[in-house]
């Protein structure tokens, strides 16, 4: 079963007294496992595909399976269940609380879904150190860069153990630097088996992904893999890591 699976994806929004098409019959299939990039012009229909993906919205007429889940069925209580049960969200602006530390905004979402105190707070320990800031747990934000920050929400997305990491322009407040750390880290969870979709205006940023989606004029205009992928040699396929 894919973890994504959309056919005949319509979204029309009414402005006034016209309807806007956002996006006209999209079919979309993403494996576990996978990173896709998606790409796409200002009014292209891709950040309206991101908040389908990511259950912030529900589509108006075709079907949504996430990982088994009919979404274009469900209530708001039933979206707001599965994006905290399924997707972790990293987002330009990161997100984060200003007077709160790194450890208590990773622990957030566990808090939400009913989780005892001393096994968020482990599980947050864990995922904070898997993105490389176990020295900067009791910081807050003001107390960290920019690429430190992003860390923050990377991990703040892993803490659930989501099936899906969906990233929006997750580079796009960085210098270039710090931008290819961020980079790298979502190549290393992704050779970990997390699946990962990036929404994205920049070509060397949708590079790192294995496979790079076009929209255009709300249509699926390119579907390919990325050359990043297709200069790599075959790979064993590689298992996810247990939970803890």
């Amino acid at each position: 079963m894919a973890l994504i699976e959309m056919k005949g994806i319509t979204k029309v929004y009414r402005m006034g007294e016209e309807d806007v098409q956002a996006l006209r019959g999209v079919a979309l299939v993403i494996e576990k496992g996978e990173y896709v990039a998606i790409m796409g012009p200002s009014g292209s229909g891709k950040s309206t595909l991101m908040n389908l993906i990511g259950c912030l919205d529900t589509p108006t007429a075709g079907s949504y399976l996430l990982n088994g889940n009919e979404v274009e069925r469900m209530s708001d209580d039933d979206l707001a269940a599965i994006r905290n049960r399924e997707i972790g969200f990293v987002f330009q602006t990161f997100n984060l609380l200003p007077r709160t530390t790194a450890i208590a905004q990773v622990e957030l979402p566990l808090v939400y879904s009913g989780v005892p105190k001393r096994e968020r707070h482990q599980r947050a320990i864990e995922v904070l150190d898997a993105v490389g800031l176990s020295d900067r747990m009791t910081h807050q934000p003001s107390e960290l860069s920019g690429g430190q920050r992003q860390r923050v929400a990377v991990a703040r997305a892993l803490i659930n153990r989501p099936s899906l990491i969906l990233a929006d322009e997750p580079t796009g407040n960085l210098d270039s630097k710090t931008g290819a750390d961020i980079m790298a880290l979502f190549d290393t969870l992704n050779r970990r088996g997390n699946t990962i979709v990036l929404v994205t205006h920049e070509e060397d940023v949708a590079e790192h992904a294995r496979r790079i989606v076009r929209i255009l004029d709300g249509r699926v205009v390119d579907d390919r893999m990325s050359s990043k992928s297709r200069s790599a040699a075959p790979a064993a396929a590689r298992p996810e890591i247990p939970p803890a």
